[in-house]
């Protein structure tokens, strides 16, 4: 199956936010302490336009069917991007599509000048952490920055 990444546009983020919000639920995250519910997923194109952050979304036959963005990693050192919102629908999944918007994004961090690259993610959500692991993401014993997202018990870094 064919895809296409590329970056966010205003008129993609309804149907970014809709993803958010199927997606999280699948995986126990739909409560407080979770991106579900932050602020950006309503205006994920204004969020992502802000200085050294970027969000991409995945497209199959002309449709949003996922996204994932970097961002500065809120309270940390100035080297550390966050990789943010990679939420997939069911249909996007097992095709490729996870490892090309990683590598997408890991170019982009480092374009932007970042060095490590930080994400969180829960228990359940066993492909996605083990895509991680592929791309080079090591285990952490505790969270880094302030995202907020206290719903979140597994944390990875990698080196740029």
């Amino acid at each position: 199956m064919s895809f296409l990444i590329r970056p966010i546009e205003a008129r993609d983020d309804a149907a970014i936010a809709s993803i958010i919000r199927t997606v999280m639920p699948e995986f126990g995250a739909g409560g407080e302490g979770f991106a579900i519910h932050d602020a950006e997923v309503d205006a994920m194109a204004a969020a992502y336009a802000r200085p050294r952050s970027a969000y991409f979304v995945l497209e199959i036959d002309g449709c949003v069917v996922g996204g994932c963005g970097i961002a500065p990693l809120e309270n940390g050192d100035p080297d550390v991007c966050e990789l943010r919102k990679m939420y997939f629908l069911t249909r996007a999944r097992g095709i490729g599509a996870g490892q090309a918007m990683i590598e997408r994004c890991l170019q982009a961090a480092r374009n932007l000048g970042y060095r490590r690259c930080y994400i969180e993610t829960l228990t359940g959500m066993d492909a996605a952490q083990a895509l991680y692991r592929r791309h080079g993401f090591v285990p952490l014993a505790a969270p880094m920055g302030d995202t907020g997202h206290h719903g979140c018990d597994r944390w990875f870094i990698r080196t740029l």
